[in-house]
């Protein structure tokens, strides 16, 4: 493919490390690696990068930069890549693109704490539409160590759900009104529950999740099992389930209340599928 978005080049770090670790042989971390050097590379003075490029020219073909899909997990994957294998590197190009995400993108209004959308170049916020992809951004912060921050988004994602009753695909936060109306079936709004209750031990992440979960069975079950809505205003079901709503959005919604039975979080890194790996390999 000629052009690719961010996600898509950076998105492969983790996945190639573990196989790396595994066979012990160093050239699958080495060529995810050298992707992520090369996309971080063609970052503007501010350390913003754009939504696509050609792979080719080295061109961006969007300018527009945000934490939201195609390029949602590039960030996620600087953070955990720098944890998991303490990687320096990963680590410093995390702290430099928070600090420009925080710098320009962050948009505190009336209706809570925000990412919208800017142009790479300026740094200027364009519009103010946020998701229920932004939505995994509460939990990178928590692991990041900016509970503050991180509590403020959670508190955001939880209003965008229960706007509603179930979070929109995208949402207008500046008028509180909906965009793109669907729901498919998401997880990140959870997982931030999750990763916030980790974190803090705070019970109101418990009471978010509940709630959430509540509404999902209430507006998604069916006779057959679950279904993403065309409309989440009006609940309109679809005939379709992805996959990722039994490997993520269950999964996440089962860890919330297990209260670490099943899993130690902090034996592990979950990949941007929720699939854990652990954060010390055994021969």
């Amino acid at each position: 493919m000629k052009f690719q978005i961010r996600a898509e080049i950076g998105t492969y770090i983790v996945e190639y490390s573990v196989l790396s670790r595994d066979l012990n042989n160093p050239k699958y971390y080495e060529a995810a690696k050298k992707a992520m050097n090369a996309l971080y590379a063609k970052r503007s003075p501010l350390d913003l990068t754009g939504s696509s490029i050609n792979v080719e020219t080295g061109e961006w073909v969007s300018t527009s930069s945000h934490i939201s899909g195609g390029i949602d997990s590039y960030l996620e994957y600087m953070l955990k890549a720098g944890i998991l294998f303490k990687d320096d590197d990963m680590s410093i190009m995390w702290q430099s693109s928070l600090k420009a995400v925080n710098s320009h993108l962050l948009d505190k209004r009336y209706s809570g704490s925000w990412y919208g959308r800017a142009d790479m170049k300026d740094g200027i916020l364009k519009n103010s539409y946020y998701g229920a992809l932004d939505a995994f951004f509460a939990g990178s912060l928590a692991m990041a160590g900016d509970l503050d921050n991180a509590a403020a988004l959670q508190q955001s994602n939880y209003n965008m759900w229960m706007l509603t009753g179930i979070e929109p695909e995208v949402l207008d936060y500046s008028t509180m009104t909906v965009v793109y109306p669907g729901y498919e079936l998401r997880p990140e709004n959870l997982e931030g529950a999750y990763y916030l209750y980790h974190y803090t031990g705070n019970v109101k992440y418990l009471e978010m999740g509940k709630a959430m979960f509540d509404n999902l069975v209430k507006y998604c079950k069916n006779e057959v099992g679950f279904c993403a809505l065309s409309d989440v205003r009006t609940f309109e079901k679809k005939d379709e389930m992805e996959s990722f709503f039994l490997a993520e959005t269950l999964k996440y919604a089962f860890l919330l209340f297990d209260n670490g039975a099943s899993l130690d979080f902090n034996k592990v890194i979950f990949n941007t599928e929720a699939h854990p790996y652990f954060r010390e390999f055994k021969n």
